[in-house]
């Protein structure tokens, strides 16, 4: 993996999180460097499952292989902001 591939990912995995968190309505209580890391964990996974079903490489914009990887980002930001969501107490009477 050379630098440049590195930092296509971070860019790519950036804006694929950014989109992913957008995508999702009301705030989210994580932070920008989780955005980005779930973004670049969506678009790895995001094209391995667009190759999988051949559309990765299409003539123009690659839609399919955009929509899959800002859906699997959107899917993990609210699972992380789930988990990072306080937890309820409740007080019961005894």
């Amino acid at each position: 993996m050379t630098i440049s591939s590195i930092i296509g990912a971070i860019i790519i995995g950036t804006v694929i999180g950014i989109l992913g968190r957008l995508v999702i309505p009301g705030r989210q209580r994580i932070g920008i460097l989780w955005t980005i890391g779930v973004g670049i964990v969506a678009a790895l996974v995001g094209s391995a499952i667009a190759a999988q079903f051949d559309v990765s490489d299409t003539d123009g914009v690659d839609w399919v292989e955009w929509l899959i990887q800002i859906g699997l980002a959107a899917l993990g930001v609210a699972a992380l902001d789930r988990a990072k969501a306080p937890r309820r107490t409740h007080n019961r009477r005894r």
